[in-house]
This record gives C-alpha cells, sequence and structure tokens, in this order.
C-alpha cells in the first residue's frame, strides 16, 4: 500500500509543530516516511514525552530508604518489610473517557493493572479518582453512569478489589472529565522484573491478544484539546477484554517463574511504538521487528496502524532463546499469543520492517531520549484576594446543604458497583476514608487513598499542591498507617498558556515540599496536560495517591464511635472558610485563599496519632467541610448521634489543615490530654457522641434523618 505524501497539514494533525518537525528532518537527514511520522508522533507526544513538564518533575523527591524503584518504570516499587514490596502506580484514562465513557474507563482500569503485573507483582487493590462536570450539565449523567459502570465492568471481571478513591463535580469539568486510575500489587522484593533490554540478538517476543485498529493514535489524541470535532475522535478509544487481561496476568506471572523473562514491558499508550523504543533506550540497544510476525485480528493492516494501535491487554518481552519452547507453553496454557516479532540489535536503529520492505528506519535513541523538552513561560498564580464577609448560617442548614449535594453525599451508589471483597482480603471497604487490604499470610495490611481539593489548587497551586500530599497523609495516618510513598497523577489544562503552566510549577513545586517533609516520596505517576474544551480548562487537578503500611492488626485504627465517647480534635481551629466546601456549596462562592499547610505541625500531628494508637477508638481527618462535616460522617458511620459545643460558622465549618477528630472514652481522652501537653500539641475536647441527634450548640435534628438524606442524595442524582 502506497503511504500518504507528507504534507503540512499530516504534520499538524500529528501534533507535531514547525520546529518538532525540522529537528526530525536535522536527525533523519530526510523526509520521514508516514510510519515514520506516525512513530515521532507518538514518541515525542505531550502524553509520552512529558516534553512540557520533565524539567519541573525531576524537582521531585524520588529516593527514600523504603524505595527500591522510582519513578520510570512500568511502575514504583516500595519495601514494606520481611522480603515483600508493594508496586503501585496511577494514571489518567481522561480524554478517552469523555469521548467512550463505558470502554475509556474500562481500559484505563487494564491499563494500571498491567502496569503492576509487568513488573511481576498481584494486583491486589485498585481506586478511581472521577471528576465530573455540575450535575445538571446535559452529559454528566451520561458520563458518570457510563465511567461507573466502566471501571466496575473492567475491575469486578478481572477480579481486583476496588477500595477507595474520589467522586466530585465542578463545572469546569463539563467538556472534560477526569478518570484517574490508581492500582497496587504485591511481589517479592528480590523478584521485580524491569523494562530495559539486555543482551545482542536476543528474541523480542509479543504476548497477550491480537493487534487490531481500535486505540490507533490514542496517545496523540491525549495530548490534544477538544473542539466540536470531538465525535471524529472516537476511533481512537481502545476496547477492553477483562477476561483476556485476566489470562495474561496469569500466564505472565508464570512465565516470569521460568527465568525466561530478560525485560517486559507493557503495551500502553502509543503502543508497540512506544513499548519496543523504551525496552531498547533503557538497554541502549536497538530493535528489529518484523510486523508480519504480529498477530493480528483485522486484514491488511498497515505498518503505521500495527505500530500505533493501542489494542488492549498486550506486553512487549526479551527473551533468553535457551527458553522459547518453555515460554511459549506457558502462553499456549492460557490461549494467547505468543510471537517473536523481532530481536534486539547492536546499533541505535529501530528498524520496522513488513513483507521485507523497510516501513522506518530510526535512530532509537533520538526517540526517546532526545525527545522535545521545553521549558515554557509560566505566570505564577496572583495572590487571592481577602475573603469577604461569610455571613453566619444555622450550623444544621449549612450541614444539610453539604449531605445532599454531590461532591459530599455518600458515595455508595459508585463503590457499591465495585466488586471490594473479592479476594477476600479487604479490611476496610470504600467510604470510610483510607480503603485497608490485608498482605495475605502475614499480620501486615496496606493502606491506600487518593485525594486533592482542585479549588485549593485553582487559589493556590503551592498551598494546593502540598495540601494534596498532606490529607493523604493524615487518611492514612487515620488508620494507623505509616505513609511510604505516592504516585501523582497530574491533571491541567494546557501548558502553553503562561498561566496553566504557572499552576503547573507551582502545585509540583507544594507536592514536592509535602513528600519531602512527610517522608512521602513520589515513586510513579502521570502528567496529562491539554484538558481543555473550546479553550476552556479544568481545575488544576494533581492527584495523590499514597500508600503506608499498618505492621500489625493491633496497630489499625479501625473503630467506630460509641455511645458516652469524647469528641476531640487534634490541631488548631482558626476557622479558615477560604475556598471552603460551605463557601461552594452554600453561597456559591470560590473565593480567598486556600488554607495554609504548615507541614511540621502536619508530621507532628500524624506522628502522635500513631504513637498514641492505643488510646485512640475511632478517628477522622478534617478537611471539606470541616469538624461538621467530620462529626456527622463518624455518627453516621457508627449510627449514634453527636453533640459538638461550637455553634459559629468558621469552628464548625472552617477548613484549616493538619487536624484530626478523635473519639475515644473518657479515660482515654485523660490520658490523651496528658500525652498532648508533653508532645507539645493542641488538643481540644469538641463535644461527645451518644443520643440519637445531631446537635451543634443549640441547633440540633434527628440523626436518622440526616443519614437518609445523606446516604440516598447521590442516587437520587443519578440513579
Amino acid at each position: 500500500m502506497t503511504e500518504p505524501q507528507i504534507t503540512p497539514e499530516l504534520i499538524a494533525a500529528h501534533g507535531l509543530n514547525d520546529e518538532e518537525y525540522a529537528r526530525i528532518l536535522e536527525i533523519i537527514g530526510r523526509v520521514p516516511s508516514f510510519t515514520e511520522l506516525g512513530i515521532f508522533s507518538a514518541m515525542w507526544n505531550e502524553h509520552c514525552s512529558y516534553k512540557s513538564s520533565k524539567k519541573w518533575l525531576r524537582t521531585l523527591p524520588t529516593e527514600g530508604p523504603q524505595v527500591i524503584c522510582g519513578p520510570g518504570e512500568n511502575a514504583g516499587v516500595v519495601g514494606i518489610g520481611d522480603g515483600q514490596a508493594v508496586v503501585f502506580k496511577m494514571e489518567s484514562h481522561n480524554h478517552p473517557s469523555y469521548i467512550e465513557p463505558y470502554q475509556g474507563a474500562a481500559t484505563g482500569v487494564g491499563g494500571i493493572l498491567r502496569d503492576v503485573f509487568t513488573m511481576g507483582a498481584r494486583p491486589i487493590a485498585a481506586m478511581n479518582a472521577l471528576s465530573f462536570g455540575e450535575k445538571d450539565h446535559p452529559k454528566t449523567r451520561q458520563l458518570v453512569h457510563g465511567v461507573v459502570e466502566g471501571v466496575g465492568g473492567y475491575g469486578n471481571c478481572f477480579g481486583v478489589p476496588n477500595v477507595g478513591g474520589e467522586v466530585r463535580f465542578d463545572p469546569s469539568y463539563n467538556g472534560n472529565c477526569l478518570v484517574n486510575a490508581f492500582a497496587a500489587g504485591l511481589a517479592d522484593a528480590d523478584k521485580i522484573f524491569y523494562s530495559a533490554a539486555s543482551g545482542v540478538g536476543r528474541p523480542v517476543v509479543y504476548l497477550g491478544a491480537k493487534t487490531g485498529r481500535d486505540g490507533v493514535g490514542g496517545a496523540t489524541m491525549a495530548s490534544a484539546e477538544f473542539d466540536d470535532t470531538i465525535e471524529d475522535k472516537r476511533p481512537t478509544v481502545q476496547v477492553g477484554d477483562p477476561f483476556t487481561e485476566k489470562r495474561l496476568m496469569e500466564a505472565t506471572l508464570e512465565l516470569m517463574q521460568t527465568g525466561a523473562v530478560i525485560s517486559i514491558q507493557d503495551m500502553g499508550a502509543a503502543g508497540l511504538t512506544c513499548s519496543a523504543v523504551e525496552m531498547g533506550d533503557k538497554g541502549k540497544l536497538g530493535i528489529r521487528l518484523d510486523l508480519e510476525k504480529v498477530p493480528v485480528r483485522e486484514t491488511a493492516m498497515t505498518a503505521y496502524e500495527m505500530m500505533l494501535s493501542e489494542s488492549q491487554e498486550r506486553m512487549l518481552m526479551v527473551l533468553d532463546p535457551a527458553k522459547e519452547s518453555e515460554a511459549k507453553a506457558v502462553f499456549d496454557k492460557w490461549d494467547l499469543d505468543f510471537a517473536i516479532v523481532g530481536e534486539t540489535i547492536a546499533e541505535d536503529r529501530f528498524l520496522i520492517v513488513l513483507n521485507g520492505e523497510t516501513m522506518a528506519d530510526l535512530p532509537l535513541s533520538e526517540l526517546a531520549s532526545s525527545a522535545p523538552e521545553y521549558d515554557r513561560p509560566w505566570e505564577p498564580t496572583p495572590a487571592a484576594d481577602p475573603l469577604e464577609f461569610v455571613p453566619e448560617i444555622d450550623p444544621i442548614d449549612g450541614l444539610r446543604s453539604l449531605i445532599n449535594c454531590p461532591n459530599h453525599a455518600h458515595k455508595a451508589w459508585v463503590w457499591e458497583q465495585y466488586d471490594h471483597m473479592v479476594m477476600a482480603d479487604t479490611v476496610r471497604a470504600p467510604g470510610l476514608g483510607a480503603g485497608v487490604v490485608r498482605v495475605h499470610g502475614t499480620d501486615k495490611s496496606l493502606a491506600f487513598t487518593s485525594d486533592v481539593t482542585p479549588r485549593y489548587v485553582a487559589a493556590n497551586p503551592v498551598e494546593g499542591g502540598k495540601q494534596a500530599v498532606a490529607e493523604a497523609y493524615r487518611n492514612l495516618t487515620a488508620v494507623g498507617a505509616t505513609p511510604l510513598a505516592t504516585t501523582d497523577n497530574l491533571n491541567f489544562g494546557n501548558p502553553e498558556k503562561p498561566r496553566i503552566m504557572g499552576q503547573l510549577v507551582g502545585a509540583l513545586d507544594g507536592i514536592g515540599q509535602a513528600c519531602l517533609a512527610l517522608d512521602m516520596p513520589i515513586v510513579s505517576g502521570n502528567v496529562s496536560l491539554y484538558n481543555e474544551t473550546d479553550g476552556a480548562g479544568i481545575l488544576p487537578t494533581p492527584t495523590i495517591g499514597a500508600v503506608g503500611l499498618i505492621k500489625t492488626s493491633q496497630d489499625m485504627i479501625a473503630g467506630t464511635a460509641a455511645e458516652g465517647h469524647f469528641a476531640l480534635v487534634l490541631g488548631k481551629t482558626d476557622g479558615h472558610l477560604g475556598q471552603s466546601a460551605l463557601l461552594a456549596e452554600v453561597f456559591n462562592r470560590t473565593e480567598g485563599d486556600a488554607p495554609a499547610v504548615d507541614l511540621e505541625a502536619e508530621k507532628t500531628h500524624g506522628e502522635f496519632i500513631r504513637d498514641n494508637r492505643d488510646m485512640i477508638l475511632a478517628c477522622s481527618d478534617l478537611s471539606d467541610g470541616g469538624l461538621a462535616l467530620a462529626a456527622f460522617e463518624m455518627a453516621d458511620t457508627a449510627q449514634i448521634g453527636v453533640a459538638l459545643d461550637a455553634s459559629d460558622t468558621p469552628a464548625l465549618f472552617g477548613e484549616d489543615q493538619g487536624r484530626y477528630l478523635i473519639a475515644t472514652s473518657f479515660d482515654m481522652a485523660e490520658a490523651l490530654m496528658v500525652a498532648a501537653a508533653q508532645a507539645g500539641v493542641h488538643l481540644e475536647t469538641v463535644g461527645k457522641f451518644g443520643g440519637d441527634q445531631v446537635r451543634f450548640g443549640s441547633a440540633s435534628a434527628p440523626l436518622a434523618e440526616l443519614s437518609d438524606q445523606y446516604r440516598s442524595a447521590f442516587a437520587g442524582h443519578f440513579a
């Protein structure tokens, strides 16, 4: 088949600017073939090359005694003792999920699971952080249903518990929803598999499902803004098959036990192109691929289509040739394709051949290591104006407003569509803060959370970035876990706009400060830019996924409030209402500065909780909605009333950071007060649990009535 002629229009359609195309001409000394143009486009787009963010990502702390493998591999790896490791990562599937919600979300789950088991880890937990437009927007209902069903459909069939996450709504996501998928797995610390190829003349093996035309150009599409041609992009969305992925995982983990695997890489964004280039580049080797040997499920596929297809459930491996027959037998057993499609070569070449015809011949190292890197102009976000007067409101009315809006209503309608008990190791289900999963066969558990407050980041990117990490730290601490490490999913608008680039720079500054101060290095992650439609960008949403370790079952804080328990708050309350949930949901205002984050206090308070966990019966961090919402949620969980002394709006709904709500008995409360005085931290009694009413000062309402509203509101909007 004759390939199209290279024209300025074709170059622009591949997301390459004039300078980048000139650089391609300089590298290869000639006009590229159509297939070569596609390969450069795939490797140099934002999604694969991080060309706008690399400079700033390098500033993040990525090391620590617990870190076995930091950023740069399929997933990060952190030691958890006893020769075991947790392998985890978070990635976005935003654009595909807006175009085709079910398959976009489903294949996002499938891709992140492959990232984990490609490293040799069996997945044990998943989470999803979802952002949608306003509840009454004409597309929101379709997106919510499609995405939630896609997440559940794939994860439930594959068989991994979904233990947590977030669901938020804001008009900025009307034209561009966010679907951030997290997965974690367990592996032996000395049996981690990496992607760097080694050895010349070794077979390059294609594993898994057959290649089709689905997803061709997906990575390039994910690196562009949306406009009114969005429906034309539907063919770039992949189609997933969780049952094939389950077989692929079992076959891959079995194959790894044979010693046949030299290196292995998931075929994710840009498919065969990106996986082959990354393996070769990391191993400082070239790769030759013979495309007629690639298993396909459609006829007359071109080299361009095969190289850029993002068909799901596929892997690429460099094989020990002495174990070829043993390796093939494993994949035959699982009824999956196993095909030698090329070999490693000594030359710095990416050589693509189809039926004897050379379709691409490029210097491999220039495709990855020499991808463009931009120091884009950026503007700091202006300081927020001081918050103007916020009137006092009836505190029960304020609480009702929060628990009846989709942002803060109970999300059971979402997570009940996910199987959170499969594998029988889930200790703490979604909806109760951080999710907790047992490390099977041990007394250890792992805690998982994902957090960000986009309105904080928009108002003050540095403090908002800090807060996302700090809230993750608090959520892990509140279940008794020692925070280990983080993964980030950086969702922003168009980085070519200095204002947006300034948000990214500021947020990374804050994230880096917090990760360093709280001993939570970033070990993996993803950058998703160009989240805009017709020039309107999303709120900056740098989602932080975090993992913590609970060393023994006795260390876990898993109780609920009970009759007569005292309510205590650790940390000072000044009543910060800027950018608060109350301001947004009750007064429809997004004003003021984000709350300041004192990282030293965050660490001190976290250590106090963990050091005194024996005296803490139930615990929650204070974040959105402040003390009022946290106390109500703790009461709702226990189905017991709560009475708080405060009745004023700032004390109840302020979102000062670094605070925890504790429920405990009278004797333990006294002992905690003594311990707090010795540790030099602020701890005060704010009320008491008991009865059947929610009482704030003199205002009250029946808990049963409020709980019914809280637990039915979300389904009322979307079911």
